[in-house]
């Protein structure tokens, strides 16, 4: 729009110039012409507000165009891009009303330039052009508030979304620390707990046994030390941090608590958060069986298939009712377990009868990429700790 400002200005000026002869307001009209480029190129420097320098602005612009336009009706024209500059800055009816002052002078001027006799064009096309020019920048103004509600709507709607994951993040987290103490260190205290309560009851009678118990107390506490630690620094199992991947940390957990251990397929790398998960849920299981099952024994199998890796604990126990753990009555161990299993997109299943022992199978899918990137990370630590070992001194 300034563009076409200056050009309708520029041409205005050059066809008085080619149309009439030097006279005494030739002057005076190209005085006035650099004198309505000056104040126009001024404008943008003001802002499009109503302030009181803008309406001063925009006065002396339309005085020296109406001057103008008086002295050579050739500018007329040059009212176009005024429109657009008075609806941009007046309030809807005083610019309307410039507009229709503004229109009012290009007719006038139009009729003055027409040499043989009234024509009806000369007085319907500034109307015209004037309500087209309105129109249009009325509905640019109307989808350009549109946009700006849209937009903030999105602003507004984005910033509730991400508070709304902070929300769950934060609810995800508390719930994953909740499993992780429950697998550990909850599970660890109650053990040490009935050992103790095992140890006092049979110190008089049997002191060989009450002091088996202790020892034993003594190292599943060293071993919940060690993941209280842990959880001070990444929370990963403190079996896993020691080196051997799941089938090792599995193999000692079955040790320590007398149960059987056995590997099917062929192993394949697997992410930390999935031998993670399976770890824990070894661990709350075989707790499950040594405080609830009253079982002689229990195994732990790990089967690595095409797509999945299954993780079985079977026990011999007394059973019990798997649709009463819906309700909740067992407490906070399956729920995590499932919840566990759930994040990895697997599922937990279980299979128990009263009187006939329990058998809990958790299943998590197979990424091959994960198992990939596992892989390529494993081989660079290697990579690396040979480097290491070859500097040491």
């Amino acid at each position: 729009m300034h563009a076409a400002f200056f050009l309708l200005l520029g041409a205005s000026l050059v066809r008085y110039l080619l149309r009439h002869a030097w006279e005494g307001r030739s002057p005076w009209i190209i005085g006035l012409s650099a004198a309505l480029a000056a104040l126009y190129v001024l404008g943008p420097a003001l802002g499009s507000r109503a302030t009181p320098r803008r309406l001063v602005w925009l006065g002396t612009v339309v005085a020296v165009w109406m001057v103008l336009v008086v002295l050579a009706p050739s500018f007329a024209w040059c009212a176009v891009p005024l429109f657009y500059t008075g609806l941009r800055t007046l309030p809807p009816r005083a610019a309307l009303v410039l507009v229709a002052l503004l229109t009012a002078f290009v007719v006038a001027a139009q009729l003055q330039l027409a040499h043989g006799g009234f024509d009806p064009n000369l007085v319907i096309a500034p109307p015209a052009v004037a309500a087209i020019a309105t129109a249009v920048f009325v509905h640019a103004e109307r989808l350009a508030a549109r946009q700006r509600a849209l937009i903030d709507d999105l602003l507004s709607t984005r910033r509730e979304l991400a508070a709304t994951e902070r929300r769950e993040g934060t609810l995800a987290e508390r719930q994953r620390l909740s499993m992780e103490i429950h697998d550990t260190l909850a599970q660890g205290l109650s053990s040490q707990q009935m050992l103790l309560q095992a140890a006092d009851r049979t110190w008089d009678a049997d002191p060989a046994t009450a002091r088996r118990h202790v020892r034993t107390a003594e190292s599943i506490a060293e071993r919940n030390l060690a993941e209280a630690r842990r959880f001070v620094h990444d929370l990963a199992p403190a079996d896993l941090a020691e080196g051997g991947g799941l089938e090792q940390a599995l193999r000692a957990l079955a040790a320590r608590e007398s149960a059987g251990f056995r590997v099917d397929g062929a192993p394949v790398p697997l992410p930390d958060r999935v031998q993670s998960a399976l770890l824990r849920i070894a661990q709350g299981a075989l707790a499950n069986v040594r405080e609830h099952a009253g079982a002689t024994s229990a195994a732990l199998t790990l089967t690595y298939l095409d797509d999945q890796i299954v993780l079985d604990i079977a026990d011999d126990g007394r059973g019990f009712e798997p649709a009463r753990t819906r309700g909740g009555v067992r407490g906070h161990g399956l729920p995590a377990m499932r919840a566990r299993v759930r994040q990895l997109g697997g599922t937990l299943t279980v299979e128990s009868t009263s009187g006939e022992g329990t058998v809990l199978s958790a299943a998590v899918p197979l990424d091959t990429r994960d198992a990939r990137d596992t892989r390529d990370t494993q081989d660079t630590r290697a990579v690396l700790d040979a480097q290491d070992t070859r500097e040491t001194p």
